[in-house]
């Protein structure tokens, strides 16, 4: 017998209990929002004046590129850059089927210049080989010096090569390139005298310091260089090599005359 008041067992269930939320909301005032967006921009600025500008362009208005490095290194980003879009330009500009004639160097024409100097020079103080056409004359018999003539000649003065500071020889492989610079004063006059060692090499001589940059003069697959750099303002003056053939090239410098020292890799 059923019972009415008998239910029917089922189990308990615990009925879920709504989770307690506590959210604190922070306000945001315009003053907060407007000095967090000057602090972010300001904190931008200088790390663009302080480090990006002289490690990716060499540009350094406030002097910490040139004191950390940053600068130097940016110079040579940027030598690079210009080395092969010259590279390019170059290529772009040879004709494919008919290669370009051949042209001396300026180095190999003043080179040839000096050796025809020189040949000239020993001409004259030997005097000049007859033709073979012509008739060979009798030589004349040269009188004897009196011997107080002989004791009054001069000595001949022997030429004597330039003395030099410093000397440096650098092996550059294919694509590589180094730098070398003399500190200088505003002023001062360094010789120099620097050889492929019968390779070619592309060169940048410019100068940098005090925030001030020039450069001077820049080839392409020149084999050597000789001459004077009169500094323009008081920094650093030098070269930049790169080895732009296919096979490995040593640089030679030889540096002497006014300057502080030199500096090398």
């Amino acid at each position: 017998m059923t019972n009415r008041f008998d239910t029917p067992k089922a189990p308990l269930q615990a009925e879920p209990r709504p989770m307690a939320t506590n959210v604190q909301s922070v306000p945001a005032t315009p003053g907060g929002l407007i000095r967090s967006t000057l602090l972010a921009a300001g904190a931008a600025g200088a790390i663009l004046v302080l480090f990006w500008l002289p490690a990716e362009y060499g540009i350094d208005p406030t002097g910490v590129g040139g004191l950390t490095g940053l600068t130097e290194m940016g110079e040579i980003k940027s030598q690079l850059a210009a080395e092969a879009e010259a590279d390019t330009l170059a290529a772009a500009a040879e004709p494919v089927l008919a290669p370009a004639p051949a042209v001396a160097a300026p180095e190999i024409l003043a080179r040839l210049d000096r050796i025809d100097a020189q040949l000239a020079a020993i001409s004259a103080v030997i005097g000049t080989p007859p033709s073979l056409t012509e008739p060979v004359p009798e030589a004349p018999i040269a009188a004897q010096p009196a011997p107080e003539e002989v004791a009054a000649a001069p000595e001949p003065v022997e030429a004597t090569a330039p003395e030099w500071r410093d000397e440096v020889s650098y092996t550059l492989n294919p694509g590589e390139g180094i730098e070398v610079k003399l500190a200088m004063e505003a002023g001062q006059t360094a010789r120099f005298a620097w050889t492929a060692n019968g390779g070619v090499v592309n060169f940048d001589l410019h100068g940098d310091g005090a925030g001030q940059k020039r450069s001077y003069e820049q080839g392409r697959a020149v084999p050597e260089q000789a001459g004077e750099l009169t500094a323009a303002f008081t920094g650093n003056h030098g070269w930049f090599w790169r080895n732009r053939s296919d096979a490995p090239v040593t640089v030679t410098l030889r540096t002497g005359g006014a300057y502080a020292e030199l500096k090398a890799p």
